[in-house]
């Protein structure tokens, strides 16, 4: 904008003042090492790790550690993130039973100095999309409180922190507690998520770190997140899930680590929960289409420099309807693993005696 005298005429002196401080400043900051660069804001630091499979040692981390150990091996450093999970039941031929707060997985994980994440949902085993009994309507209706209550207790029992990711991919339409499925009506996500948290408040199991975590909106076709966020007070973290399925039948074929991840991080991060941190609770790329080992390496770099919410992340090391997730099948796959996680930001198993709630974010550059 210009800037006139009164008389029409350019006014040239606060504009030749702003330049020469500019200059003054510019050349004061030359003077002192590193402080232009200051202003420049560190890499994230993140914690990582997986959740893995039975396909490496015959049962799955962290019932057996050693799955977690040759999964280290192969990255070449400690997992600071365990992920594992059950539902509200397991059923067979003789019935349906609940299952039990799973302190024996979570001990394993504290032992070996990686935080547990715990993903827990409100259904049964072997998973069908219709499950009446395990309805959203059913948990609101106080039909599992026992079951929650009791569960809740024997968290803060264990008394150690874990993140807990409840219900997640809420805005899908292939799990039994996603709205417009199983008999469950819209508002009944919300109403059913604050109920068992509330229920974990009243015992007051506070170790519990409550990550809300939707599936990628790849083309806007899910259920809008913000209609499923049971709002600030309710959610510490959170997530996201996300695969690269690569060429494959009904897949949209190829896509980079930001086609499949960018619009909806960006969703939540502006709109949803801007204030919360972020975690990627399942993440992997397929080995068809493309190059499997450059998108691991484009992703962990990404997620040090560009994705600057995002300070967690989990590679789902599963074996899962012949995506080929894991990196352990390819020396190649490996070897790009191992490199991507290698700088110092991807926070090594040290947290085998983190205290505090909600779990926080690894200091920056640290």
């Amino acid at each position: 904008m210009k800037t006139t005298n009164g008389k029409g005429e350019r006014n040239h002196g606060p504009w030749l003042l702003r330049a020469g401080l500019a200059c003054l400043l510019a050349s004061s900051l030359l003077l002192v090492p590193g402080a232009a660069m200051a202003k420049k804001k560190p890499p994230a630091s993140l914690y990582w790790g997986a959740q893995i499979g039975d396909q490496i040692t015959g049962e799955a981390a962290p019932w057996d550690m050693n799955a977690a150990f040759r999964f280290q091996q192969i990255a070449g450093k400690g997992l600071s993130l365990l992920e594992f999970g059950s539902p509200f039941a397991e059923c067979g031929s003789g019935g349906c039973v609940m299952t039990k707060f799973p302190s024996t997985p979570l001990e394993n994980a504290r032992n070996y100095g990686a935080i547990p994440v715990f993903s827990w949902n409100s259904s049964a085993s072997p998973p069908e999309l219709d499950q009446p009994d395990y309805s959203l309507s059913a948990v609101i209706s106080g039909r599992y409180d026992t079951y929650i209550r009791e569960f809740a207790l024997k968290a803060k029992a264990w008394g150690h922190p874990f993140f807990l990711r409840f219900d997640w991919e809420m805005n899908g339409f292939w799990f039994p507690w996603n709205e417009g499925v199983n008999g469950n009506q819209p508002g009944e996500y919300v109403a059913a998520w604050r109920h068992v948290h509330d229920i974990f408040t009243q015992v007051g199991a506070t170790n519990v770190s409550w990550v809300w975590c939707p599936n990628v909106d790849l083309f806007g076709t899910l259920t809008p997140m913000g209609e499923l966020y049971p709002g600030d007070a309710y959610v510490d973290w959170t997530g996201l899930d996300g695969f690269n399925w690569g060429k494959r039948r009904g897949s949209p074929g190829w896509q980079s680590f930001n086609e499949v991840f960018h619009r909806s991080y960006k969703r939540i991060v502006t709109k949803v929960a801007p204030d919360k941190p972020m975690m990627l609770a399942e993440v992997a790329s397929s080995d068809k289409g493309g190059s499997k080992p450059a998108w691991i390496k484009n992703m962990y770099a990404l997620l040090r420099h560009s994705y600057r919410k995002v300070r967690a992340v989990i590679w789902y090391d599963v074996d899962d309807r012949g995506t080929n997730w894991p990196i352990e099948r390819r020396k190649q796959d490996g070897n790009a693993f191992r490199t991507a996680v290698k700088p110092h930001a991807f926070r090594p198993n040290l947290y085998g005696g983190i205290a505090g709630s909600p779990i926080a974010p690894p200091p920056r550059g640290g």
